[in-house]
């Protein structure tokens, strides 16, 4: 079984930062991609940052400057730290790693159940 556990949002004011941490544990051979969603109200969920495995890098256009993906292969844990937070990051931040588990060769996608982050004075 494989879990994902995401912590570090809360709320902040605008311009102000956050560090989401995002932790995969479980039966685990290895982590490919490891990436960070963020669903707002009435909204679709979208694609906030993702870091592959040999370390490439891919960000939402209104994040980049501002938001910053990292990892520890070690661990399998995914980071996020996120400057100059503005009132339009409020949402939900989901946890995505892509993962091979033993006994099989095939990579899937797995989900943490999300940690709300809302910037507001």
């Amino acid at each position: 079984q494989v879990q994902l556990v995401e912590s570090g949002g809360g709320l902040v004011q605008p311009g102000g930062s956050l560090r989401l941490s995002c932790v995969a544990s479980g039966s685990i051979v290895s982590a490919n991609a490891l990436g960070w969603y963020r669903q707002a109200p009435g909204k679709q969920r979208e694609l906030v940052a993702r870091i592959l495995r040999g370390g490439g890098e891919n960000y939402a256009d209104s994040v980049k400057g501002r938001f910053t993906i990292s990892r520890e292969y070690a661990k399998n844990t995914v980071y996020l730290q996120m400057n100059s937070l503005k009132p339009e990051d409020t949402a939900v931040y989901y946890c995505l790693a892509n993962l091979r588990r033993p006994g099989t060769l095939q990579w899937d996608d797995y989900w943490g159940q999300g940690t709300q982050v809302t910037v507001s004075s």
